[in-house]
């Protein structure tokens, strides 16, 4: 495992790349497209680096550390998508956190499956 300034660092850049990825995807959809798209790629992405990490040795701490902790925490965004439901009219709102969670959690399943390799 990597020392606390390396941690620190992996993080803070991490975090910089996935913030910056957040803004040229609302750059690309504004609003709640945005947002959802954001939030179910991170999705994605988090499942197949977490199942990835825990069942094999294809993923280091570090690299874990960088894209789960760092880039993925900034990239999705869950104060973003509270606010844009909370601002949408409410059959809008209502099918934006009924999207982002049932695709979020869809997401999640495909990523350990790619991860796994469980694709039957």
């Amino acid at each position: 495992m990597a020392s606390r300034p390396a941690t620190l660092a992996l993080v803070a850049t991490g975090g910089f790349l996935g913030a910056m990825a957040r803004y040229g995807v609302a750059l690309l959809g504004p609003g709640l497209a945005g947002t959802f798209l954001a939030n179910v790629t991170g999705c994605l992405a988090l499942g197949y680096v977490f199942y990835t990490a825990a069942a094999t040795e294809r993923i280091s701490p570090e690299t874990r550390l960088f894209v789960a902790t760092g880039f993925l925490s900034s990239y999705t965004t869950y104060s973003t998508f509270a606010l844009q439901t909370t601002e949408a009219s409410p059959a809008w709102g209502v099918l934006n956190v009924l999207g982002n969670y049932a695709c979020g959690f869809v997401a999640v399943v495909l990523g350990r499956r790619l991860a796994l390799g469980e694709w039957r």
